[in-house]
């Protein structure tokens, strides 16, 4: 079968009535042994929150909808890659669908500099300039370090807030987790990471 129908479609469905509702992680699970009706389910399950995870970073229709659709090809093609006792299964998309729509912007950006740089080739790159992005890589590396000393809820929830603009109750419902306990592990994981950072207040 051509990978799935095309991961079924171009634009994410509204969510069907396949009457009893499956977790992701179990439909994921399912889907990593080739399951075809368990990937339509996931699909129809998924489908809104990739579509619109990829259209508040790109705030482009039609490359949202490219980045949907690869999305969900990866999804059918890398489900056996998927460890649930790393993390819940719509982080793992959702992880997939930012890096994916993330490198969208990345690439346009660098076709849209490609004349600039071609013009400032053979031009001395500012001293203030080369320490500021030295400087900014390294503030990168240590921000990834401190984010990987927290628990997996906090990193998660830390994660979706902050970095996807996830709301708390977008955030609790992605995770299955009451919403009372992802702001505590939010604050908790604000907390450290100010802490890890040196950030005074």
């Amino acid at each position: 079968m051509r990978e799935r129908d095309q991961a079924q479609s171009t634009f994410p469905r509204d969510s069907a009535d396949h009457g009893e509702a499956v977790g992701v992680e179990d439909l994921l699970l399912r889907v990593a042994r080739g399951d075809e009706t368990a990937f339509e389910q996931l699909y129809d399950q998924v489908s809104g929150m990739v579509f619109g995870l990829a259209r508040r970073v790109l705030r482009d229709q039609a490359q949202s909808e490219e980045v949907f659709q690869e999305v969900m090809l990866e999804v059918w093609r890398t489900a056996s890659r998927f460890d649930p006792d790393r993390g819940k299964a719509t982080t793992w998309i959702l992880t997939m669908t930012h890096r994916r729509a993330v490198d969208r912007v990345r690439s346009a950006q660098a076709a849209a500099n490609r004349d600039e740089r071609v013009a400032l080739m053979g031009v001395t790159t500012p001293f203030d300039e080369v320490v500021e992005q030295v400087t900014e890589r390294l503030e990168q590396r240590k921000v990834r370090r401190c984010l990987s000393s927290l628990t997996d809820l906090q990193r998660e929830s830390v994660l979706l807030a902050y970095y996807q603009g996830y709301s708390y109750p977008e955030v609790s419902s992605l995770l299955g987790v009451p919403l009372g306990t992802v702001k505590t592990r939010m604050r908790d994981g604000l907390i450290r990471l100010r802490d890890c950072l040196g950030v005074t207040v």
